[in-house]
Order: structure tokens, then sequence, then C-alpha cells
């Protein structure tokens, strides 16, 4: 007898977590689009908008990072090449590109943020693959849904240059593509998912059942991909599908860790910003995310006045080819620790503080993830 779901889910926080920080994501975009006429959010991303999202998710997360890394004494002595020469790497290329050219900077930072997007919801299929010991084919087309889903828009996207919205400003994307690619990725991204949708209807005919954990994961990556991108008609659209399913489940992520580094006694005095709990997380995120837009404002771009004021400075621009990786350092600095920090099989703690030292099946199945555990970040 077949049977729909799975007899053991293997859920990443919980079932209640997951469904809320990756198809609740995937809902309230599509809610908050859908609603933009009668929130007077049609066209340009309006100021609340762009606080509560840009502001409030894409850069808060970004700081988020903090809690894995630069708040943790013990974890900085432990890898100090590493925190230190991230930043300074990331800020030499940085200082390197603008140099040549704004264009180019922007660029480069738009493609290295692109990957880390993909890379990211790449990484959560994975660990709901491995979490569930799916074989070595099932984990491959997990993967290979997941590109599609997030590359074949993209393709699409650049074939289709220029829209109506950009990643980070105007012409940051290189167009030249033909539009018959865009098309065609489109019909590839269709046949992948296809064939992955099909091979979850033979789990199911075989009585294996469905993780659905894992199937709203691929399914709220191609609502967020395809309706941020293909569909959408403006900067708020975009805005929206693009940042709240990316950013939302890195809250959970870091907060869960946190929680359990700072149960082992770590962060020390730093550790307050824990007592209150998920708003006191948020509300510190918050604040640094409102610091640095307010510096990105006075000293670059010069068109939030209301809410941060008008510094009057007008940078050269030698001076700017310094000044601008530097404010994007954080961004830069997270994309690339992402790469490195999550590896489990180089710090076995790091499952534990993450409360997933257990199999999907809990006690009883006695077993992790074989091989490198990769969380969700840049890279396995």
């Amino acid at each position: 007898m077949s049977r729909l779901l799975a007899p053991a889910q293997a859920w990443l926080f919980s079932p209640g977590v997951d469904l809320t920080v990756f198809a609740g994501s995937a809902l309230v975009s599509v809610a908050f689009v859908l609603a933009a006429p009668w929130l007077g959010a049609v066209g340009d991303t309006p100021p609340w908008a762009w606080l509560l999202f840009v502001v409030g998710v894409d850069v808060a997360h970004v700081w988020s990072t903090l809690f894995r890394t630069y708040l943790d004494g013990a974890e900085v002595g432990r890898r100090p090449g590493l925190y230190v020469g991230a930043p300074l790497a990331a800020y030499a290329v940085g200082v390197l590109a603008y140099s040549l050219s704004p264009g180019a900077f922007w660029s480069v930072f738009a493609y290295v943020a692109l990957f880390h997007f993909i890379r990211q919801q790449y990484g959560w299929v994975a660990l709901y693959s491995r979490k569930a010991h799916a074989s070595a084919f099932e984990r491959r087309l997990d993967a290979a849904a997941i590109y599609a889903a997030t590359l074949g828009p993209v393709l699409w996207w650049h074939a289709n240059l220029p829209r109506a919205f950009w990643w980070f400003v105007e012409h940051d994307f290189l167009a030249g593509l033909p539009t018959w690619v865009g098309t065609a990725a489109l019909g590839a991204h269709a046949a992948v998912l296809v064939t992955w949708a099909g091979f979850q209807g033979v789990r199911v005919a075989r009585g294996d059942g469905v993780q659905a954990g894992k199937v709203l994961l691929v399914a709220a990556t191609w609502v967020a991909w395809f309706g941020g991108i293909v569909l959408a008609r403006d900067d708020f659209a975009f805005t929206v599908m693009n940042i709240v399913l990316h950013g939302v489940p890195y809250f959970a992520l870091l907060f869960r860790y946190a929680r359990g580094r700072h149960a082992e006694g770590g962060f020390g005095a730093k550790g307050v910003l824990l007592r209150t709990g998920l708003p006191g997380f948020l509300l510190f995120l918050g604040a640094l995310a409102l610091l640095e837009e307010g510096l990105w404002d006075l000293l670059v771009w010069h068109d939030r006045a209301v809410l941060f004021g008008d510094s009057g400075l007008v940078l050269e621009s030698d001076v700017l080819a310094l000044v601008v990786p530097l404010l994007a350092l954080p961004q830069a600095t997270h994309y690339l620790l992402d790469a490195f920090v999550w590896k489990a099989g180089r710090e076995p703690a790091l499952l534990n503080r993450l409360g997933w030292t257990k199999g999907p099946q809990g006690p009883a199945s006695g077993s992790q993830p074989r091989g490198v555990v990769a969380v969700p970040g840049v890279g396995e």
C-alpha cells in the first residue's frame, strides 16, 4: 500500500520551524507581492519595505554570522588565519575591482552574491537528503532540482536584460546572452523539475513516501526564484522574493547555533545578547544593519535623507575606491566565511550546538549523515 509521507521525516530544525522558515517564507513573499497594489508598493521598493526586507532581513542576516565567528573569542583563536585573512582578501579584491571601474566592482560583487544565494539553497537540500539517508541517485537528483530551480531563471534573466530590477545596482549583471538561451534554460529547468517531481511520485507508489520538508524546500525555492525573476515586473517583487527565503532560514540557523554555543559557555560577557531570546537577537542584528546602511547613505548613495540626514559629503572617485569596498566588507566576508565555517566534519561539536547530533529517526537511529556534513552556507 502506498503512502504519501515517509514514515520517518528528516527535519532540519523541527516540523514547525522548517515549515515556517521555508514554506512560510515563500508564502509570505507571495502574499506581499499579491498585496502590493494595496500596500502602495508597485514599482520601486517603498521606504517601509526597504527597512523591513533589505535592512531587517538581508543586511541583518549578514551580521548574524558574527555569532558563528567574531563574537566567539575561542572560535577566532582556533582559526585566526581564516578570520583575519578573509576580510583582508575581500577588501583587497574589492579595492582592485573598484579601481578598475565601479562597474567591475558591482559586477564581481553581484556574481559572488548570486553564487552564495544558489549554494545556500543547495546546502539546505543536501542536508535534508543526508539526514534522510537518501541514496546517491536521489541526492544527485535533489541537487539537480535545486540548481534547475535557481539557474534556470537566472539564465533567462541574463537573456532578457534589461529588466525593471537589478541585483545591486543598474547593469551589474552582464548582458549578451541571446533570447533563445533563456528560453532553452527555462525548458531545461522545467524538464529537470518534472523529473524530480516524478521521482517523488515513484517514492509514494512504492510505499517510501516523500520527505515533506525537502519537497517543500524545493518548491519554495522554485516559487521564489521563478516568481521573483521571471514573473516579477518591478523592484519590489524581486526584492521580496529574493530576500525572504534566503535570510529567514539563516536567522533560524544562527539563532539555534548561538543558543547551543552559549549553553557551552561560549561568548563570555557577550552572551547577554542572547538572554532576551529571539527578539533581542534580531534587535541587535537590526541595529547593526541600520548603522551599516546609514553609512552607505551618508558616504555613497545620498538618497535617504529622511532616514539618515544629509551629510553633504561628495567623495572623490579615488576615495570611493577605498570606502565602497570597506562598506561592502561585512557582506563580502559573510560570503567567504560561509564556505568554511559550516563544515561539521572539521568540527564535530557543530552538530551538537545545532541539536543535530541524532539521525532523523531520533535516538533509535543512532547515526549521523556520513562524511563531511555541510550545513547550509556556500559549500560542501
